[in-house]
């Protein structure tokens, strides 16, 4: 069973290390210290297992597991930490196991039994009776297998496009697999909605400017394109303005 171990400690990363190594059929494939390098690592080593902290800096342990659980073939993630209030968040993305610091040895054993024995069905049924938690602060992007982590604060704009929804940031733009509809049910408060397609930042939005068509477009802050305002979201959108809301 391949492991990857993520703590922001390098003292419990190293007893950790030692724990894991000592029982047969477990390896450790890699380290990381905090949530995004945790994604990272998984990308590059695949590991059945990642055994993860939960408070640590940057991106921390409950939404790297959020981001880990959306990948076709993640690892079972396994909480490891000193605090015990986390259990039902920890559940509820979807971690496999709860082991509270300092890690008996034989509850470690357990914990990557259950992980071994966990099938895709089993973790999809838990995907559907937990739904995700708010507050992300990253959208994932899945692309031939390579997770790509896009910082919701840069994102100009999230336009559905077919099948897929597209997001627009500062850097370029990414395909996501969330839906504009819960998208916007989880981030109502960032962003708003100008057509049935599409959502734009509060933040970025400088203003309205009316086409040669008679249409209203929104300007945003660096992006050149304008983008369209439907005639049902236009009311709201003018009022929220007004208000200053936006």
């Amino acid at each position: 069973m391949r492991v990857l171990i993520v703590d922001d400690e390098p003292l419990a990363r190293e007893r950790l290390r030692r724990m894991v190594e000592a029982l047969p059929g477990a390896e450790v494939v890699g380290e990381a210290g905090d949530g995004r390098a945790a994604l990272e690592a998984c990308a590059r080593l695949h590991p059945a297992v990642v055994l993860l902290d939960i408070r640590m800096p940057g991106m921390d342990g409950l939404e790297a597991a959020r981001h880990l659980a959306r990948l076709p073939e993640g690892p079972a993630v396994v909480f490891v930490t000193a605090y015990g209030d986390y259990a039902l968040q920890a559940f509820e993305a979807q971690a496999v196991d709860y082991l509270l610091k300092p890690v008996r040895a034989e509850r470690l054993v357990q914990a990557l039994d259950k992980a071994r024995r966990l099938t895709a069905p089993q973790l999809e049924a838990v995907a559907a009776a937990d739904p995700e938690p708010p507050g992300r602060s990253h959208l994932s992007s899945t692309l031939h297998g390579n997770l790509t982590l896009i910082p919701v604060d840069d994102i100009l704009y999230l336009r559905a496009e077919h099948k897929y929804v597209v997001a627009h940031h500062r850097r370029g733009e990414a395909l996501v697999e969330d839906s504009l509809t819960a998208l916007e049910a989880e981030f109502g408060a960032r962003f708003v909605r100008i057509h049935r397609n599409a959502l734009v930042a509060r933040a970025a939005l400088e203003g309205l400017e009316k086409g040669g068509d008679g249409g209203v477009r929104v300007k945003l802050k660096d992006c050149a394109e304008r983008l369209e305002i439907s005639r049902r979201h236009l009311p709201e959108l003018r009022r929220l303005m007004r208000s200053g809301e936006i």
